[in-house]
């Protein structure tokens, strides 16, 4: 079976890219795959671009999960909110390629990225898990408290809308829009600019401008997971 994820690096830019070959849920096995790639990046000292297949970013968690034993659905969303703490708190630049659906836990990854590309169209973004059954986790709430508009925070997570690209631009699920065929180009184009920051000066920043909402995400993983 072919890993869901893929990294690729040249000239100081990697490229995580998400492919399990239908809609990139969130399982364990992409759950490990992606913090293994971007430990990789941070080693690398790489600007990171984060990326899916096709028209998808990511659908969320594998529902199968739901099916098992609490233990390990527990273990599951742990890991999920460990990966959007270890992005939100990543020292170098993150930018999301986001090619399409970014759905529930895919909209927490998504949102835990620096800067947050989609491409117009027929994509659906945002938060469902109230439509769904399922509270929103600490974790959840912080990484969109601090992303999110705070004029859409309340809507996008308490009503489950799955908004348009536009609409999400809106919300602050994404920062710009490109046509399909742009996205890889513009991506790369953010890549190299912020490349030409000054790491130490970027990654001290990121730390005071996100310390509330990485010690709400800790707290609440350590209080809700043990």
């Amino acid at each position: 079976m072919t890993e869901p994820v893929t990294y690729e690096q040249t000239a100081g830019v990697a490229t995580i890219t998400m492919d399990d070959g239908k809609v990139n849920v969130m399982s364990p096995t992409m759950l490990a795959g992606l913090a293994d790639a971007f430990a990789r990046a941070r080693a690398d000292g790489a600007v990171t671009i984060l990326t899916g297949r096709s028209a998808v970013f990511s659908a969320g968690y594998d529902m199968a999960v739901f099916d098992r034993p609490i233990e390990e659905i527990a273990a599951t969303i742990r890991t999920g909110g460990e990966l959007v703490e270890q992005i939100l708190s990543h020292p170098l630049p993150v930018i999301a390629a986001c090619n399409g659906h970014a759905v529930a836990q895919g909209a927490f990854v998504l949102l835990a990225c620096d800067v947050r590309i989609g491409v117009r169209g027929g994509a659906r973004i945002g938060l469902n898990e109230v439509a769904i059954g399922l509270t929103i986790p600490h974790y959840g709430v912080e990484v969109a408290r601090h992303q999110l508009s705070p004029v859409w925070f309340d809507h996008a997570t308490l009503t489950g809308t799955l908004y348009t690209p536009d609409e999400a631009a809106t919300a602050g699920f994404l920062h710009e829009l490109v046509d399909t065929s742009a996205l890889e180009d513009i991506a790369r184009d953010h890549a190299r600019r912020l490349a030409d920051l000054d790491m130490a000066a970027h990654a001290g920043t990121k730390a005071r401008v996100r310390r509330a909402a990485l010690d709400a995400i800790r707290q609440g993983l350590a209080e809700e997971f043990g």
